[in-house]
């Protein structure tokens, strides 16, 4: 037995930070609207009543980037709105999220082969968090990825990283 049993009380809670920071961002995405293409149609109905996102915690869709913390790329990003995206990103609070939706996000889709305007993959230009493949993905995919984000974000942690020792030759 330890000495530290039966010295609480019953309705005491002990956690990690690590665990209650992650939890508290896990369950309050605001995901931004970027949507591109036929994938953002997809994407609003993920925000509407029959699929209720909601209950994960992410369904405040933010309609400015100082405002979210989740951006959703839907559709087709061609050359003219890479910059556009990469400002709105810069413009996010951090921690920021990205999860590209699509086939034509995730690497051009059809339209890279044959159009010159065309971006091969958002990740060229964003560090992407999560990939949803599709065209278009279903409602499902997108809730699917954001669970599977809200898992990776309970898998960090808020303390530095080890430091390499340097040992004198």
């Amino acid at each position: 037995m330890s000495g530290i049993e039966n010295r609480f009380e019953a309705n005491l809670l002990i956690t990690s930070v690590d665990f209650a920071i992650n939890w508290a961002r896990k369950n309050s995405l605001w995901p931004m609207t970027f949507g591109l293409a036929c994938c953002a149609i997809e994407m609003m109905a993920v925000g509407g009543p029959r699929y209720d996102l909601d209950r994960f915690g992410a369904g405040a869709f933010r309609a400015t980037p100082r405002q979210a913390d989740l951006m959703i790329v839907a559709g087709t990003v061609n050359y003219k709105m890479a910059s556009r995206l990469k400002r709105l990103y810069h413009q996010m609070a951090d921690p920021k999220y990205v999860i590209a939706m699509g086939a034509c996000t995730v690497g051009g889709g059809p339209y890279f082969k044959y159009g010159y305007n065309v971006v091969k993959g958002v990740d060229l230009l964003v560090p992407v968090d999560v990939y949803i493949p599709g065209c278009p993905p279903r409602p499902e995919a997108l809730i699917e990825g954001i669970m599977r984000l809200q898992d990776k974000i309970m898998k960090k942690t808020i303390a530095r990283p080890p430091q390499p020792t340097l040992i004198p030759a």
